[in-house]
């Protein structure tokens, strides 16, 4: 039984590493073809599906917005198919970074502070036949916006956002 929580664990602990560095193949190799994510109300509408292609399209919106991506793992506990991980992701804001409505359209834009930051997240992905079918998470936004001067913004950062912002629902 220890080895079926080792192998779930390691499964949960690559998903989670390969939004910054893993290739499509990765994903189909990793991610269950009916997985859903459950974080992704405000990203892109084609990370909004279930499979690898939602789950690389994911990665894809945050490798456009951040370099630099890796995620230290601090704990992790599984029981049965559930594993949890405490993480702390680090990155490098160089890119604008995009959220999006509830019909998929661009509400906010963040454009490229070059700044790095380190953000508490907790991870809890199901497992299923050694591939992750569910992803949930919880994160610290703030610190993370805090960190990259989204939160308080400057005067000027927030007529920065306004122009993103804007520029993203055009080409959007």
């Amino acid at each position: 039984m220890t080895n079926t929580h080792t192998t779930a664990e390691k499964v949960a602990i690559r998903c989670v590493q390969i939004m910054g560095d893993g290739t499509r193949e990765e994903f189909e190799a990793l991610v269950h073809p009916d997985a859903v994510n459950r974080e992704s109300a405000a990203e892109p509408p084609a990370a909004r599906g279930a499979g690898p292609d939602a789950f690389f399209a994911s990665a894809q919106w945050l490798r456009a917005a951040y370099t630099e991506m890796s995620w230290e793992i601090h704990d992790v506990v599984s029981d049965g198919d559930l594993v949890v991980l405490h993480t702390t992701m680090h990155g490098k804001h160089v890119g604008t970074f995009v959220i999006y409505d509830a019909d998929g359209r661009p509400a906010q834009a963040f454009p490229s502070t070059g700044k790095s930051f380190a953000a508490t997240q907790t991870h809890w992905c199901r497992i299923s036949d050694g591939r992750l079918i569910e992803h949930w998470a919880n994160r610290d936004d703030l610190g993370q916006a805090t960190q990259l001067g989204w939160a308080p913004p400057s005067p000027a950062y927030l007529l920065r956002m306004q122009v993103a912002t804007r520029r993203a629902r055009r080409d959007g």
